[in-house]
């Protein structure tokens, strides 16, 4: 068990350090020179220089990326080129609003999928497990900005039940923050319940043709009893790792769904920071979010231990 924690730990370290090489490398090799950017197409050479001095973009690139990289862990992502503000606060600011987004996102589809899914397997073969399973099919058909979209005009265009965007902090008006969260965690989680259904669907029905299903329903109990005393654990394993990868899905989706509902999340960062050209602060906003990706992913790698002991090697 101490081993594999090691293992993983590390393998999580090396693809971070590569990971920061690859968005470096692919933000300097992107047209434009910052300075010139800044200061606009009129901008004498001599103050372009001097900007580039300032920004620090004359250096060798090895310096660069070092000078970059040693920051990351104190939170230090540079200052902005365009509004000359440090990145850091920017980015921790924005990512909470985004967190908030995606936990909301992750419940709604939690809350979606494991009883559709579970349903849809126990009622396999009738009518309304074919119904359940055309309602998933239609639901990952969706894009989770069409979803917003739909939801917008319905519940707060047609019926005002629920503003159309905006975003309060939880601190300033509780019920507000609620009223402006619901709809776009709804739009991200209604996708990604939809397809993780599918996922909980097809491993209930696997576990429940195992040996040991059959075993403890001839010891009595009853069909229901043998897959929620003995089968969803063992189901658990694959559905940990869907779910680490629809949480991945929904960081990366809230980038569009910020947009559709004017939140001002990392996504609504990372694309203005695209629209302005401030390729630092691009930067900074893309390796955030691999981080995050790849956390995800460790901590699901260690979920795999927890849930299931045949993956634990001897300590």
């Amino acid at each position: 068990m101490l081993f594999q924690l090691l293992t993983r730990t590390l393998t999580f370290v090396v693809s971070l350090a590569v990971a920061s090489v690859f968005v470096f490398a692919f933000m300097t090799i992107l047209p434009g020179d910052p300075a010139e950017v800044a200061l606009g197409t009129n901008a004498t050479p001599e103050a372009v220089e001097a900007l580039r001095e300032q920004f620090g973009t004359n250096r060798p690139l090895p310096i660069q990326y070092l000078d970059w990289v040693t920051g990351l862990p104190s939170g230090d992502f540079g200052v902005s080129y365009v509004s000359r503000v440090e990145i850091g606060p920017q980015i921790v600011d924005r990512m909470l609003v985004t967190l908030w987004l995606v936990t909301g996102g992750m419940v709604v589809a939690v809350l979606i999928a494991l009883p559709l899914g579970t349903l849809a397997a126990v009622r396999q073969g009738t009518w309304s497990g074919t119904v359940l399973a055309v309602v998933s099919q239609v639901g990952v058909a969706i894009p989770g900005f069409l979803a917003g979209l739909l939801l917008v005009s319905l519940f707060a265009v047609r019926l005002g039940w629920f503003p159309t965007g905006g975003w309060v902090p939880p601190a300033t008006d509780p019920w507000e923050f609620l009223q402006r969260l619901a709809l776009p965690a709804l739009a991200l989680g209604l996708v990604q319940g939809s397809v993780l259904s599918r996922y909980v669907r097809s491993t209930v029905l696997n576990v429940r043709r195992e040996d040991f299903i059959r075993t403890a329903r001839s010891k009595g109990l009853l069909p229901r009893e043998a897959l929620v005393r003995h089968g969803l654990r063992n189901a658990a394993v694959p559905v940990v790792t869907v779910l680490g990868l629809q949480l991945s899905t929904l960081l990366v989706g809230a980038v569009v769904v910020e947009r559709v509902f004017v939140i001002p999340g990392v996504g609504s960062l990372l694309l203005d920071g695209v629209g302005d050209r401030d390729l630092l602060l691009v930067q900074g906003v893309v390796m955030v979010l691999v981080v995050a990706i790849l956390a995800i992913n460790w901590i699901v790698d260690l979920l795999y231990t927890v849930i299931d002991p045949r993956l634990r090697a001897p300590s």
